[in-house]
């Protein structure tokens, strides 16, 4: 007989909710990482092709 204390079987359980928001987060650090790293190597490269411009001939 059951009290009716016991989660279904389908219910997520506090691991998996858990472990979905952690790979949110992660994902969201990965984009934010690649957008932030891809401006640094184009503001690298657009400082190269000034310099390369201005400089002495």
């Amino acid at each position: 007989m059951s009290d009716g204390a016991e989660a279904p079987d389908s219910a997520p359980s506090g691991t998996d909710v858990n472990s979905e928001k952690y790979k949110q987060k992660a994902v969201l650090l990965r984009v934010l990482v690649y957008v932030f790293v891809t401006h640094i190597i184009a503001g690298f490269i657009i400082l190269l092709f000034y310099l390369g411009q201005h400089a002495p001939k």
